[in-house]
Order: structure tokens, then C-alpha cells, then sequence
């Protein structure tokens, strides 16, 4: 009885997507030590040398997952701060949940995209990336800061303790020391308590 062939995961289209997706899935599912260009070609079902011609190594594929993670990263931050709320508050949740979202999607990439943001050989394009992502919460912070809603400073100052804050959040979801379900629906107080502090008012 002839066998027929088996069918493989990949048919035609855009080679590099097709990779990362099937990298993005490992990432999630087995860790950032189980990715191999080699492997890689396997489950997508190409030949070994393939990946080669989109990834030149480990470290290529590695930047590649980062900055498409970024990529998507900063669309979702992109629409949040698009919407035209009055209240700082409000906006400043709307990116947080953003930002959360994102991060209880994918604690695995996240994790990926700050440990290549570190990096001292990542990309230019990676480190533009990096960048317009941390931008997005600048320019909501020094437009606040022109319309008196925030204490004056260096933006960035600022931007860096609302991000650690957040990240913060993100990183107890991760480690499973907080429930997402419950994080996300407490996040309008907690963007409260970051923009007016503990002090009693």
C-alpha cells in the first residue's frame, strides 16, 4: 500500500512569517534555549538550510522575535494613545492597559524583548523600536506635564517610574505571584495610586 507524503506545516507565502510564528510558538511553549535555526526548519517543514537565507544565527532570529514583538507592542500603545479621553487618568490607563494586555499575551516574548533591548550587538532597528515604545509614555507624560496636570521634571524621569511600575505588574503575572484576571480589573486604581501617590488627601 503506497504511503501518501505527510503534509507540512509550510506551503507558500512569506517564508520569514511562517518562521516566526513557528519560533514564536517554541519560544512560548519550550523556551528560548530550544530554538535553533535547525529545529526551526523542521517544524516549519523546510529544508535545513532555509532559515539561513532570512537568519543569518541564533542571535539573528533571536532580534528578529524581539523586534516584531515590538513591532506589535507599539501598534497596540499606538491606538491606545490615539484615543482622545480628557482625563490624564483615563489615557494613562488606556496605554497601561495596553501595555498590560500585551504583556499577559506574551510574558515569554516580553521577556525576549528586554533581554535583547540590553543587548550590546542588537540591531538599529531594534533599537529604534526599543524606543518608540518608551516615546509613546514620553509624550503622554510631557503633555501632561504642558497642561499642569503633572509635576514638572525630566519626562523620561518619569516616564521610567510609570513603566517600572507597570513592568512591575507585568512581571508578577509572569511569575504567577498575581492573577491577570485580577491585575486588569484593578488597573484603573492602580494608575490612581501611580499619578496621585499614597500619601492620605
Amino acid at each position: 500500500m503506497m504511503r501518501m507524503p505527510t503534509s507540512r506545516p509550510y506551503h507558500h507565502g512569506d517564508l520569514r512569517a511562517a518562521l516566526l510564528r513557528s519560533a514564536e510558538r517554541t519560544l512560548r511553549d519550550k523556551g528560548v534555549g530550544a530554538l535553533s535555526l535547525r529545529e526551526l526548519a523542521r517544524d516549519t517543514g523546510v529544508s535545513h538550510a532555509a532559515p539561513g537565507r532570512h537568519f543569518k544565527d541564533k542571535q539573528a532570529l533571536l532580534d528578529a522575535l524581539a523586534l516584531d514583538g515590538y513591532e506589535r507592542l507599539n501598534q497596540a500603545l499606538a491606538t491606545a494613545a490615539g484615543r482622545t479621553e480628557p482625563a490624564l487618568e483615563q489615557r494613562m490607563t488606556a496605554l497601561a492597559r495596553a501595555y498590560l494586555g500585551f504583556a499577559v499575551e506574551n510574558p515569554e516574548l516580553l521577556e525576549l524583548m528586554f533581554a535583547r533591548k540590553h543587548d550590546p550587538d542588537r540591531t538599529a532597528q531594534l533599537a529604534a523600536a526599543v524606543d518608540r515604545s518608551l516615546g509613546t509614555f514620553t509624550r503622554l507624560v510631557a503633555d501632561a506635564q504642558e497642561r499642569g496636570e503633572i509635576v514638572q521634571g525630566d519626562p523620561e524621569r518619569i516616564t521610567t517610574v510609570a513603566a517600572a511600575s507597570l513592568h512591575g505588574l507585568a512581571a508578577l503575572i509572569a511569575g504567577c505571584a498575581l492573577d491577570a484576571t485580577e491585575a486588569l480589573a484593578g488597573l484603573e486604581e492602580h494608575v490612581h495610586l501611580l499619578l496621585h501617590g499614597l500619601r492620605p488627601r
